[in-house]
């Protein structure tokens, strides 16, 4: 198994990116390249967005095995729309040793460029926390490109696939030997999600990061049912996985919870045996995420703590817009998030402290890295719909015909008081880091090869 030397200076080229390309600069680098290289690389209309935007895709070489990635499938995640836009001219250029790989390339930048262009206000800087949450959008889970893929499992059948979703099942359908869904994280360290045991690419995915000098990330996972397979590598996530935790940790049908599709990988898996891999990658980190010494509180202690913390949380917002809903007039996206979170929020709470309460030993000491996760990272993420709360609010304030705009500004005051607040005992807390989005390509660039690698050297794989 080639341990990535072979690739090292296809990653440390990666240029010195100072901020992330708009989805219009990612369109025009693509129209460049397509006129540069007419024998080699065809731009393709895949589909639409709901606002009418064509959904492009990058096709490259004509080789025997098919390769997709995909950037943006949540719109707050623009670290593989870079990667590719760096790969797809290497690609082009058939550099060695790409050019070795016998694959044809679909490589589409921007899977959702809609709700990309709701996140621009932060793509160009400064990059801190407090700008990135004022900025944020993610939409709610049934119109996410990730997470609106058909399934029919159990109690849950969803088959209303969103139209940038199925842009991108007109590929996968086709079937595809490897796919890499390009998420990344806000705040913490690397981890990765494949969707098969392989122990040699654990090791190679544990030593990526570290030749950035960025951490792993070593504390709680993403999601309580992650399964794990080596340190910062677990199981690719699932729609049934989660049902699956919700049947055993709430006393009520999973599919009241459960109002989005499969995932991209979950989708895939029905017509190819697919290697599936995401790299999640931060923008901020702390220098704890990977710190695995025994901390000062119990495991148990510190994952009630964060189901408290994002209680509170939560409740002032929802009282807030308890306040103010008679006020709003007009239907917005970030509207629609804010109710799909203040709706689900109670529920996931408390399966997530039956679990805790039920699985984890009452003396068992969280690591450094745990504490970390659950009483400072959790406060970062919860922060992050006050943002899109006043957003809300002022596209309200300039859309609507509100009877009431004074309580309105009174409400986007509240919030933003709430939120200086909270900024506060967060910065109290942090001792944070921005990380160089070269650092952040380089790794997802180099785990992408050599798992092309993998894909090619085992060939056919079991489903999992």
């Amino acid at each position: 198994m080639s341990s990535g030397k072979r690739y090292s200076r296809i990653v440390s080229d990666v240029p010195d990116y100072k901020t992330f390309l708009t989805v219009d600069e990612l369109k025009d680098s693509s129209r460049r390249l397509a006129e540069e290289y007419p024998d080699r690389v065809s731009r393709i209309t895949i589909g639409t967005s709901r606002n009418g935007e064509a959904i492009e895709c990058l096709k490259i070489g004509e080789g025997k095995y098919k390769a997709l990635m995909f950037g943006t499938p949540h719109p707050n995640e623009p670290v593989g729309s870079m990667m590719l836009d760096y790969l797809s001219r290497r690609l082009a250029k058939e550099d060695e040793p790409l050019g070795s790989l016998d694959f044809t390339w679909y490589l589409v930048k921007c899977a959702d460029p809609d709700g990309t262009r709701l996140n621009e206000g932060w793509f160009k800087g400064p990059f801190t926390p407090i700008n990135y949450i004022k900025n944020f959008y993610r939409p709610p889970h049934f119109q996410q490109v990730e997470w609106s893929f058909p399934i029919d499992y159990k109690t849950v059948k969803f088959d209303s696939p969103l139209p940038e979703t199925k842009a991108l099942m007109n590929i996968i359908s086709k079937g595809t030997d490897f796919m890499f869904s390009l998420h990344n994280s806000a705040f913490g360290g690397v981890y990765f999600y494949v969707s098969e045991k392989a122990p040699e690419l654990c090791t190679l995915y544990q030593t990526i990061p570290r030749g950035q000098d960025l951490p792993l990330k070593l504390g709680e996972p993403e999601v309580p049912y992650a399964e794990k397979l080596d340190e910062a590598v677990y199981l690719m996530p699932t729609t049934s996985g989660k049902y699956d935790y919700l049947e055993r940790n709430i006393h009520k049908d999973p599919k009241t919870m459960i109002n989005h599709g499969g995932s991209s990988f979950e989708y895939a898996r029905q017509f190819s045996d697919v290697f599936a891999l995401i790299c999640e990658v931060p923008y901020f980190y702390d220098e704890r995420v990977c710190d695995s010494s025994e901390s000062d509180v119990t495991r148990r202690d510190a994952i009630l703590e964060s189901v408290e913390t994002s209680d509170r949380l939560n409740r002032f917002l929802k009282e807030k817009y308890e306040n103010i809903e008679s006020c709003l007039t007009v239907p917005s996206r970030f509207r629609e998030s804010i109710e799909d979170n203040l709706k689900s929020f109670e529920d996931y709470n408390k399966a997530k402290r039956h679990w805790a309460e039920a699985t984890l030993g009452a003396k068992l000491l969280a690591t450094v890295a745990q504490k970390f996760d659950s009483c400072v990272t959790e406060r970062f993420y919860r922060l992050l719909p006050y943002g899109m709360f006043n957003r809300m609010i002022q596209y309200e304030l300039d859309n609507g015909d509100s009877r009431d705009k004074p309580k309105l500004r009174r409400v986007m005051e509240s919030v933003e008081e709430q939120l200086q607040d909270e900024e506060k005992k967060l910065l109290d807390q942090l001792r944070y880091g921005v990380i160089p989005i070269r650092k952040l390509v380089r790794v997802q660039l180099e785990a992408a090869l050599v798992s092309v690698e993998y894909a090619l050297k085992t060939g056919s794989r079991p489903r999992m």
